[in-house]
């Protein structure tokens, strides 16, 4: 399959997705999630399928502009996107696995799992996924095509990237009003130096990931040892 060429400034293609569907695959799937690196919260994954056609037309990228890897785009932007993309899509699934679950699992399986959630959301299966990354999801006996830096080349990976982004972020908005000491509005979890200060400060909280190494560190007061 080809890869499309594409910017922060516009939409990916959906020349994946046109591949698929001109071979007769109908209900083609893309998926993403976010949060492994995160010290605290869940991790999110999103399944996204539009139609191949809208009232008898193909459907493009062009009916929403700007859908790219949510990592390119705004906060700002992502909220507008996320909209956009709800109300154009035939269907959407969410995925949450918490860190408890995380710690279990480990975050790369706790990140299968997660999207192996969103899939199943779906009300009806997927002929085809789409997956970003290097592994096929486990346990879903669908055709799939793990594709490196997906969400900047096919147009349903990378609005499943804003549709997990916008999710996780709202979740970490609400435990920041629960555990402001930590900022997470401001970090979403990730190890800023204010997150890793008062991680040193306060020690973890309950959503933080306590398999992670940074911290068990500061659980056994050996943060400032580790990090110099």
């Amino acid at each position: 399959m080809r890869k499309s060429d594409n910017s922060p400034s516009k939409s990916c293609g959906l020349e994946l997705e046109n591949e698929l569907w001109e071979k007769g695959y109908k209900i083609v799937a893309g998926v993403d999630e976010v949060g492994r690196g995160p010290l605290a919260g869940p991790v999110v994954a999103a399944c996204v399928v539009f139609p191949p056609s809208v009232n008898g037309k193909q459907f493009t990228a062009d009916r929403i502009i700007g859908v790219n890897d949510s990592k390119k785009l705004t906060s700002n932007k992502r909220e507008e996107l996320f909209d956009l993309i709800l109300a154009n899509a035939q269907q959407v699934g969410i995925g949450i696995v918490k860190e408890k679950d995380i710690d279990r699992l480990n975050i790369l399986n706790a990140s299968l799992t997660a999207m192996e959630k969103a899939v199943k959301q779906l009300k009806t299966s997927p002929d085809f996924i789409l997956v970003d990354g290097n592994i096929r999801i486990p346990q879903l006996p669908v055709a799939q095509m793990p594709i490196v830096k997906g969400d900047s080349l096919s147009f349903s990976i990378a609005a499943a990237s804003i549709i997990a982004k916008v999710t996780r972020d709202r979740i970490m908005l609400k435990h920041h009003r629960k555990y402001p000491e930590f900022c997470f509005a401001e970090n979403k979890g990730y190890g800023t130096k204010a997150h890793l200060d008062a991680l040193k400060a306060f020690g973890p909280c309950k959503i933080h990931r306590q398999s992670f190494k940074v911290v068990q560190l500061c659980r056994s007061n050996q943060i400032d040892l580790e990090m110099k």
